[in-house]
């Protein structure tokens, strides 16, 4: 069983930081492709670093080691499923102007397999798994998997600036903390890994990426699901359905009016 001590919370919290820091380091001595691969320009024309991505993501899976197998294993296909999807586009797409579900889908149906839609459906994909391994029934798997999936795109729609998306974790993940069980070590994990990077994501030296917002927002997503009764999972899922259509039709005006 889970120890429903806050202890068991705090080593979660603290491990998720510290192998958040450590994958930091460890990427930046020996960035695989060479240093010029990791580094980006910011929205300010600032270059940054990609490293805090992908160490964010090992380090939510860091945190989670404690939990049963099951959640375990949940967890750590939800965060390194949607990290690696988010890696892909954060390579493959640069530079494609398209943004939003129904560019991508638009993309799709006319044969184009764009990073995006491989995102798109690769997480989702994840995030109905990892839901079937939280939960019991049918109904409860789906609605978790929504939950999952939904909280990593919606952590990714706020990361438009730095700082945003990893704040956003910590400050949504932050209520999960009282919480005993999977539910409190998961939003340990999430917000250990957040705040590790937070740092220097405000202060424009590294950009945690889609890798980085995505992982943290699947992380995030599995606390909530594994939170959740039945009713809370709709709740939550019927918020994020209409977060990601409302944002959907900002980046169409944005769009038509650039």
């Amino acid at each position: 069983m889970v120890d429903r001590k806050p202890a068991r919370r705090l080593t979660a919290l603290l491990a998720a930081a510290a192998g958040t820091r450590a994958a930091t380091a460890a990427l930046r001595s020996r960035a695989p492709g060479g240093p010029d691969r990791w580094q980006r320009k910011n929205y300010a024309g600032r270059t940054v670093e990609l490293h805090a991505g992908p160490a964010a993501a090992l380090g939510a899976v860091a945190g989670a080691v404690a939990l049963p197998a099951r959640s375990r294993a949940a967890a750590a296909l939800a965060v390194l499923a949607a990290g690696a999807c988010g890696a892909y586009d954060d390579v493959a797409g640069e530079g494609d102007p398209r943004r939003g579900f129904r560019a991508h889908l638009g993309a799709l149906r006319g044969g184009e397999v764009t990073s995006g839609a491989v995102k798109l459906f690769g997480i989702s994909a994840a995030g109905l798994a990892a839901g079937a391994l939280l939960k019991e029934r049918p109904v409860d798997k789906l609605l978790a998997g929504v939950v999952i999936a939904g909280t990593a795109h919606f952590v990714n729609l706020v990361d438009v600036r730095p700082g945003r998306a990893a704040g956003a974790v910590v400050a949504l993940g932050a209520p999960g903390l009282l919480r005993t069980g999977t539910a409190g070590v998961l939003s340990a994990a999430s917000v250990g890994a957040a705040a590790a990077v937070l740092p220097e994501d405000l202060g424009e030296r590294a950009m945690i990426g889609d890798a980085g917002a995505h992982a943290l927002g699947a992380a995030l997503g599995a606390a909530i699901a594994a939170g959740n009764g039945r009713a809370g999972l709709a709740v939550h899922a019927a918020g994020l359905v209409a977060a990601a259509a409302y944002g959907e039709r900002v980046s169409a005006v944005a769009g038509a009016r650039g």
